[in-house]
């Protein structure tokens, strides 16, 4: 099968049903722009059945792949997998709930042909829960701070990368994985354009308020060394206030002979600086949990099927399965 000139990659998860809708409607967006393409459907564990409809799919069009992960890795981990397979000059990334809505990849193409090597969705209009788009908010602004950048909390996986783009996030191969961060930090000419983000038609989001927390912490901490500043800071300022306030009852005792009272106080202030303790070794704690799993060096997933010959893949030797 000749290279394909566009890959587009998703990860699948809860959204079997709407499986033959996405491929139908992807593939009449790409034939507006080119015949030469292929569809990577990553099955990343879905309990609904999705790898039988992906073995389908398959068998009526040799352009859609699909990638069968051992077990439930993740959605970043099961879009490094499709990345690591796919073979086209650009690579669209998507999600497979058809919110990214596969007719606005020609917007996106256009606008990297003006020379941008990544083209990244904004959603103009979030189509999402109240919740879901506060919890977002508030996750991008304390990782802004933390970071000292500028994301908007309207960015979406949705995005079209360059070949030059993809291979150099690929070889990013640390386990705390967020795509978009990582899409920004490999840097390469980049453009962010309004598209239209659709409502989703079929099943639920499969992240719990848990898993959207656990990512938020780990996209956090993987690319954030501020947390460890601000506890080494709140210490000292501690420290300060307490030298402070310790010259002060020196003084009210030694020059008005105030006696020195305030039992409960005494014991407030002792557990309050217990907690402050335990938190910060609770910080340090994390990162060198992050360590401890960068340390094992274990595969970022594990393919258990294809519906190709894996031999066909531009991946590295020993890169599906392994790190």
């Amino acid at each position: 099968m000749k290279a394909p000139h566009i890959s587009i990659v998703t990860p699948v998860y809860g959204c079997g049903g709407n499986l033959p809708e996405l491929c139908e409607r992807l593939t009449l967006a790409l034939a507006a722009i080119t015949p030469e393409f292929e569809i990577l459907l990553v099955n990343d564990a879905s309990p609904d059945g999705a790898w039988e409809v992906i073995r389908e799919l398959a068998d009526i069009d040799v352009r859609v792949r699909g990638i069968n992960l051992s077990r439930n890795f993740g959605q970043h981990f099961a879009i490094t997998a499709g990345l690591d397979y796919a073979r086209g000059d650009w690579v669209v990334v998507m999600d497979c709930d058809l919110q990214h809505r596969p007719e606005e990849i020609q917007k996106l193409y256009r606008k990297a042909q003006e020379g941008y090597d990544q083209v990244v969705g904004m959603r103009a209009k979030r189509r999402d829960s109240y919740f879901k788009k506060f919890c977002s908010r508030v996750f991008y602004r304390v990782l802004n701070y933390l970071t000292d950048a500028r994301i908007d909390d309207r960015l979406s996986n949705f995005g079209i990368y360059s070949r030059a783009v993809v291979r150099s996030i690929t070889a990013l191969r640390e386990q705390n994985r967020a795509f978009g961060l990582l899409a920004l930090w490999v840097g390469f000419r980049r453009a962010e354009i309004d598209i239209e983000h659709a409502s989703r038609p079929y099943g639920q989001s499969a992240y719990t308020w848990s898993r959207m927390a656990n990512l938020a912490l780990d996209s956090i901490l993987s690319h954030s060394d501020k947390p460890l500043l601000m506890t080494v800071k709140l210490g000292l300022v501690l420290s300060l206030v307490s030298f402070l306030y310790a010259v002060w009852i020196l003084v009210r005792y030694f020059y008005w002979a105030t006696p020195v009272e305030g039992w409960s106080s005494l014991i407030v202030s002792i557990y309050f600086t217990a907690g402050l303790i335990m938190g910060s070794i609770g910080v340090v704690g994390l990162y060198v949990g992050k360590i401890f799993n960068e340390a094992k060096r274990r595969p970022l997933y594990l393919v258990a099927s294809t519906t190709f010959d894996a031999g066909t893949s531009d991946a590295a030797p020993g890169r599906a399965g392994s790190n």
